[in-house]
């Protein structure tokens, strides 16, 4: 059993504090936003902090000064006075229909009139709201401080429900506008999200609104940095080493590999998701627990209507700050969505063309997002896949790729006839990607080291296979020959970037055939184009 006791199940500062569980010291941050601004929005993704944050400001302006004893902002705050502080948790609106929402809505404002009291002439939630900043300020002599907690959670899943989404804007609009026209009565407001919404359409007219999301001197508000990492938590990282049987070295590389990553802006702290990493440290295992405590229902809604991508297909893309972070509801493509939620993240600016790279963060999310949309992009609700998988894997692991392919050909072969029919089979482009997606989703699947689509200085692989001794280089075709596919492989270098590596190097051309729809034909040649073995059906 482990001698830190971690928050795990909890996201109450008051909990964490009281009860000595792990807390990473953020408050001189805190004191800083409070110092700075006075209306303050957040986004970062689901599992993140975010609600941690908001109740450490609300303890903060609560004056509860007992809980902050041996933290940074001790050194800063010198008055801990304490004001009326209004908090409302909107993801508690989230999965309803507007009329539900509504109701949800008024039985949160109702918790405070019982506090401050209630003008029974004030009827929609926006006027009780407003009643309730002038009681409150009436009443304690002080500014009124204003938390919304998931702000979006309420609108998310009604994307394109277009006549229920435009209800609940307006409800939320005639909400949020309070805090426009009673800025004098409000002493700080802070707003958390996972996805940018424009202004217009949630917030109406509130342009004084801070968005801190890419400050860089914030990108470690929420989440734990690397530093963080190896300073305050070095000793949670030898315990986790010890239980796992391997040096403090091997575990920070373990760590890093799942669960680091992220980057929110041009020249961010290097981010780990703090659930998945403590729950590791908790649990002394690695598992994918972002995506095990659920995927996002309104992100695969959202797949939906771009039914021509592929979200795999965005890792390594290059796009402007306009392209990737522009409101969810006005994006042409899913990268906003897929960037807002933790799915990519910003791997590295290139100031000259400015641009940004945008990659998954770390193996968690790249694994979680073949297990978690592979079932929507195919079309397949139940998959028996461990025997191919075992199979697969020790075939690779003793150097035998032509056995792996074999058992890949086979488990293609098994799955149903309306799998491989999906809508718009007959367009090349999406039995290419139907294909690319399944090699790669079966080989991530395996223990080795597995990247898809890498850049090389030409162009992409199709899927680069890493093990101990190999790497394999796999161009697929489709109703193409092998021929043309290793000549891709040598034309565009997709081999290169691992020739100093010392592993042996194999290009393999892979062919599918969309009328049997299966892989007919594969030839697998040494880095000098050898051929080392060859099979045809």
């Amino acid at each position: 059993m482990s001698r830190f006791k971690y928050p795990v199940d909890t996201d109450q500062f008051m909990l964490i504090r009281e009860q000595g569980l792990v807390y990473v010291d953020k408050t001189d941050l805190l004191f800083d936003l409070v110092s700075r601004y006075r209306y303050v929005f957040l986004a970062r993704p689901r599992r993140f902090g975010k609600s941690l944050l908001c109740n450490t400001f609300k303890a903060y302006f609560q004056g509860q000064k007992e809980l902050f004893e041996g933290l940074k902002v001790m050194d800063l705050e010198k008055e801990w006075k304490t004001y009326p502080v209004l908090h409302f948790t909107m993801s508690g609106l989230k999965n309803l229909k507007v009329s539900e929402a509504k109701t949800k809505l008024e039985t949160m404002i109702r918790g405070y009139e019982s506090i401050y009291g209630r003008d029974p002439l004030s009827i929609t939630p926006g006027d009780r709201f407003r009643d309730l900043i002038h009681n409150a300020r009436k009443q304690t002599g002080e500014q009124v401080v204003v938390i919304l907690d998931e702000y979006d959670a309420p609108v998310m899943r009604l994307l394109y429900d277009t006549e229920q989404l435009e209800e609940m804007r307006m409800v939320l609009r005639e909400f949020y506008q309070v805090l426009k026209d009673e800025g004098a009565y409000l002493k700080f407001v802070f707003i958390t999200g996972v996805t940018k919404f424009s202004q217009m359409s949630i917030f109406s007219e509130l342009n004084n609104l801070k968005q801190v999301s890419m400050f860089d001197e914030y990108s470690g508000l929420c989440g734990i940095t690397q530093e963080e990492l190896n300073t305050a938590l070095r000793p949670c990282v030898e315990e986790y080493a010890e239980g796992l049987g391997i040096s403090a070295d091997e575990a920070y590389a373990v760590l890093k590999k799942n669960y680091d990553g992220y980057h929110f802006s041009e020249n961010s702290q290097d981010v780990y998701a703090p659930y998945s990493l403590l729950n590791a440290l908790n649990d002394r295992a690695t598992r994918h627990y972002w995506f095990e405590s659920g995927t996002s229902a309104s992100l695969i809604e959202h797949l939906k209507h771009f039914p021509s991508f592929n979200p795999l297909d965005f890792d390594g893309v290059e796009l402007s700050l306009e392209e990737f972070n522009v409101p969810c509801e006005n994006a042409s493509t899913p990268v906003p969505m897929l960037y807002q939620s933790g799915y990519l993240t910003i791997d590295n600016y290139n100031k000259e063309d400015d641009v940004y790279v945008l990659h998954f963060p770390n193996y968690e999310v790249r694994q979680g997002i073949v297990y978690s949309l592979t079932n929507y992009l195919m079309d397949i609700s139940d998959w028996d896949r461990n025997a191919t998988i075992l199979a697969m894997a020790r075939a690779l692991k003793r150097g035998d790729l032509p056995s792996a392919l074999t058992e890949l050909r086979s488990y293609i072969s098994s799955l149903p006839y309306d799998i491989i029919t999906r809508k718009e089979w007959m367009a090349k482009k999406k039995k290419e990607a139907f294909y690319k997606l399944l090699m790669y989703v079966v080989f991530s699947l395996l223990n080795s080291k597995v990247d898809t689509e890498v850049k090389s200085v030409l162009g992409r692989a199709d899927v680069v296979i890493k093990t101990k001794n190999d790497i394999y280089v796999l161009e697929l075709k489709v109703d193409d020959t092998v021929d043309n596919a290793l000549a891709q492989i040598d034309s565009k270098g997709y081999a290169i970037p691992y020739e100093a590596d010392g592993r042996t190097i194999t290009k393999c051309g892979v062919t599918i055939s969309s009328e049997t729809r299966n892989i007919v034909h594969w030839r697998a040649v040494d880095n000098e184009g050898k051929v080392i073995n060859e099979q045809k059906f």
